[in-house]
């Protein structure tokens, strides 16, 4: 087939790359809002995202089922109150079906570059299949989590035992009476951990930080219960009403007043005595950082699973890898055939390792030198059209994404139709809007407690990058109208049946938001 049969002739409205929560739901908004010329482009064979690419023995949510869950699709069984990677991805599975996406979806279709091209309003999107996708809106739905960080190690490349991240699991690998080692200890390795040391004959635990560890209050559905939410529907509003009221009250910590995270630490603290008996081994586990400082961790599993006879917590650096295992810093060699990485992903690449080339021709990387910003996470200066789900800043601590996902879909829709009732326009966020949005942000940001001193993923080049910086009632007040008058009208079309919200959030400060 010639190149220039590979080129769709025909426009889209919008292609929506990633079919992970953000992209089903921004998909089927699309379709509410009577829009169905739009691609879904999904690098791999099947949909799901990140709850597709995590199989590894334990994967699960921390946050309960009714919250992890569109508000628009209550109407689902879930076995647990909070579920598994496999009846997420069911979930995730059945909301494709129900609202009639597959047609949209085209798999095997990694996204390598695309190009706004300003006198067309259209981006140029090409594809790993050789495609070129035109579309007026490029919504990117790739989230933060769906690259896996390889630490940088010497020497990792000469280990001859068997090596795989903890997000491309080898299912095949028998780990039975394996000596194993594990790099890491965030939110996969806590949960991994317990599977592997039940099988495993020795697993070495290389930490560098300790976590903080909850118990998971978490317990099967029963079938009364199940039959009593189709029975009366509103009792899913209030239970999911209930759950988000809670995990939004653990924000007040994490923003603003300190003392709110004192009964978690308690609750850590308690766990940790009850399961850890051998107190150097509780000493190894204390974190020498605030509580939230590093991502909260709930699992009931994990410390229970480090008291095995059978497993040891290492905490000195790792100097080098070898052939056949791990060398400390202390001289100490660690003797292991199978090693796992659950060492996280990285999130503060955003749409790595894509091109992404906006107005003139400027590149989103280069405009990303000095960390990654958005206007309210979901548009940039200079790529107008370009609509980001799970952006820079749009992470949570304490809630559920999926909420803040609804808030920006509701967002991106509104500028979808905007563009729909005015042909030839392109919406380009204002520079002073954008600039004057992330001071704020960043300002909020440092009276956090993840400005506290430890080292984590939400931080790149010395800015948090990842969190957002509020309340997520907050963050849906700022989203619930695409507010025009923050952006530059590009082309010739009019833009008079697209209601403009005069807001001005330049010069409303994040801080008071949440004060």
């Amino acid at each position: 087939m010639a190149k220039d049969d590979m080129v769709m002739r025909q426009p889209l409205t919008a292609a929506i790359i990633g079919t992970g929560f953000g992209g089903i739901g921004m998909a089927i908004k699309l379709r509410q809002a009577g829009i169905t010329d739009f691609v879904m482009l999904e690098k791999s064979d099947r949909i799901g995202g990140t709850w597709r690419d995590n199989t590894y023995p334990g994967a699960a949510c921390d946050v309960p089922s009714p919250l992890y869950s569109f508000s628009f699709e209550q109407d689902f069984d879930w076995p647990r109150f909070y579920s598994g990677q496999s009846d997420i991805h069911r979930y995730q599975q059945h909301c494709v079906d129900k609202y009639g996406l597959t047609p949209h979806v085209r798999f095997h279709s990694e996204v390598r570059r695309a190009d706004f091209d300003g006198q067309r309003g259209l981006w140029r999107i090409e594809t790993s299949q050789g495609e070129v996708v035109l579309a007026r809106a490029l919504i990117t739905a790739t989230g933060q989590l769906n690259r896996p960080a390889y630490p940088k190690i010497q020497g990792l490349e000469k280990f001859r035992g068997k090596i795989f991240h903890s997000s491309r699991w080898d299912h095949g690998h028998d780990l039975s009476g394996r000596r194993v080692g594990v790099i890491g200890t965030g939110a996969s390795a806590i949960q991994f951990l317990a599977p592997v040391a039940e099988q495993a004959g020795q697993v070495t635990l290389f930490q560098r930080t300790a976590p903080y560890v909850l118990p998971k209050p978490d317990r099967k559905i029963t079938a009364f219960e199940h039959w009593l939410h189709r029975k009366a529907p509103p009792l899913r509003k209030l239970v999911r009403g209930t759950v988000y009221s809670i995990f939004e009250t653990l924000g007040v910590g994490l923003l603003k007043f300190r003392p709110v995270l004192a009964p978690l630490k308690s609750a850590w603290s308690a766990h940790l005595r009850l399961t850890i008996k051998d107190p150097a081994l509780r000493a190894k586990l204390t974190p020498d950082y605030p509580i939230g400082c590093k991502r909260i961790l709930f699992d009931n599993t994990y410390y229970r699973a480090l008291a095995r006879p059978n497993v040891e917590v290492e905490t000195g650096r790792i100097k080098e890898v070898g052939e056949d295992g791990v060398v400390t810093e202390d001289g100490v060699k660690h003797e292991i055939d199978t090693l796992i990485l659950g060492t996280g992903f990285a999130a503060s690449g955003f749409l790595a390792p894509m091109e992404i080339h906006g107005r003139d021709g400027r590149e989103l990387s280069a405009a990303w030198r000095d960390g990654a910003e958005a206007y309210l996470g979901v548009t940039v200066s200079g790529f107008p059209n370009l609509f980001m789900l799970y952006g820079p800043n749009t992470n949570l601590g304490h809630n559920s994404i999926v909420y803040m996902l609804e808030s920006q879909i509701q967002y991106v829709k509104e500028a979808i139709v905007g563009l729909r009732a005015a042909p030839g326009t392109s919406f380009d966020v204002k520079a002073d809007v954008q600039n004057g949005f992330n001071a704020s942000l960043q300002r909020a940001l440092r009276n956090t407690v993840w400005a506290e001193g430890c080292k984590s993923w939400y931080f790149d080049k010395g800015k948090n990058v990842n969190n957002w910086g509020g309340f997520t009632f907050t963050y849906r007040r700022l989203t619930r109208r695409f507010d025009l008058a923050s952006y530059q009208t590009l082309g010739s079309g009019a833009v008079a049946s697209v209601e403009a919200d005069a807001r001005d959030h330049s010069t409303q400060p994040l801080e008071s938001a949440v004060a």
